[in-house]
């Protein structure tokens, strides 16, 4: 129709702006993402070697007696069966790689997360900035954020664990702000009588009564992390993701159902673990 009418409308060209942005950063600041590159790695791999040390049964058991000691005997045996369905497939060495990028990057995540996610609760302006914010970075497509992982750092587990971090880190930001926000107005006015300050009602009353709140964002963020692992595999990330990525690629479907069924008892471990602290104790049973 524009044809016709002889009235076109100027593409914007958002693409070639943002392009140009990268090429800016990554030439002007590639000595820090260097920096950072390296300490990365440093990182993943001495936590890497030290999860791989140990032997197969001794980590089998630590989890174990974590999962009863936290959650109960039901887990406990849950994760004796799914932890020693994973050692069978010699899928163990690619579970420990997903997991310590997991960690990492939830580590990354969460200490992001928790400063922003208090302010946004502390104050109105800030809320109304971030929360946009938060609706673009949930809604962006996945993939998206490996595009400018490449160029900052290249191809590898770093470029998985920085995509990892900014996909994972709304839920966190979210929760934290939700439950600080959702502290009883008159406890709030009880604390001010008694002339508390800032910082004390803040890590006094109102992150200690947002805690299950604010776990269950954490518990968000590992499980969006573990997804995003995955994902990477294809710029290279180690992991189960490759595993299945291999699988694909082979056209070989048991092998890429065998590590999918190690991710699914990986992400169901992770998340009742993590799901014992956003709610109230319970009696072992």
């Amino acid at each position: 129709m524009s044809e016709s009418t002889g009235f076109t409308i100027p593409k914007i060209e958002l693409g070639d702006w943002i392009e140009s942005g990268l090429d800016y950063l990554t030439n002007n600041y590639s000595s820090i993402t260097r920096g950072i590159s390296k300490f990365t790695e440093t990182g993943i791999g001495v936590l890497n070697d030290s999860l791989m040390w140990l032997p197969e049964w001794a980590m089998i058991a630590m989890v174990a007696l974590l999962c009863w000691r936290l959650s109960g005997t039901r887990l406990a045996i849950g994760a004796v069966l799914g932890l020693g369905l994973i050692w069978n497939l010699d899928l163990w060495d690619p579970m420990i790689e997903s997991l310590t990028l997991v960690v990492i990057a939830t580590l990354v995540a969460v200490v992001i997360a928790l400063p922003l996610g208090i302010l946004a609760a502390l104050s109105d302006r800030f809320y109304k900035v971030i929360m946009p914010t938060l609706d673009f970075m949930q809604t962006m497509p996945a993939f998206v954020y490996l595009i400018p992982a490449i160029p900052f750092f290249g191809i590898g587990s770093v470029s998985a664990i920085f995509a990892t971090v900014i996909f994972s880190m709304p839920p966190a930001i979210r929760f934290t702000t939700l439950g600080i926000r959702q502290v009883p107005n008159d406890l709030i006015e009880a604390a001010d009588a008694f002339g508390a300050t800032r910082s004390q009602k803040l890590f006094k009353l109102q992150l200690p009564l947002s805690l299950p709140t604010v776990m269950a964002g954490i518990n968000q963020t590992i499980m969006l992390a573990l997804s995003m692992v995955v994902i990477a595999a294809m710029i290279g990330a180690d992991g189960l993701g490759n595993e299945v990525w291999k699988a694909i690629q082979r056209l070989r479907p048991g092998d890429g159902f065998e590590a999918g069924i190690a991710v699914v008892i990986l992400a169901m471990l992770l998340d009742r673990l993590t799901q014992t602290f956003s709610k109230e104790k319970k009696p072992r049973s």
